[in-house]
């Protein structure tokens, strides 16, 4: 099941962004998801879900927008390092 959401914007902005609006979607898409993913709101896979990609795709995204794939904090490290 999906849900349709509608979005109204400036045409403006997608001429500043240099894409179309089908173009918009998809990369807003993805922009949302991989910031959710960033701040622990989604896990890889649901995030390449919002996305509609592939987790394989999304974790290929991830790198374009300057985002870890390790979802964990300097402290949970450091945790983990000591354990051992």
């Amino acid at each position: 099941m999906s849900v349709q959401v509608v979005l109204e914007l400036p045409e403006e902005v997608f001429s500043a962004l240099r894409r179309t609006p089908e173009a918009f979607v998809i990369e807003m898409r993805l922009a949302a998801a991989v910031k959710w993913y960033e701040i622990g709101m989604l896990s890889q896979g649901k995030a390449a879900e919002l996305a509609g990609v592939s987790r394989q795709e999304f974790l290929a995204s991830l790198a374009r927008f300057d985002v870890s794939p390790f979802q964990v904090t300097p402290d949970e490290l450091a945790q983990e390092w000591q354990r051992e």
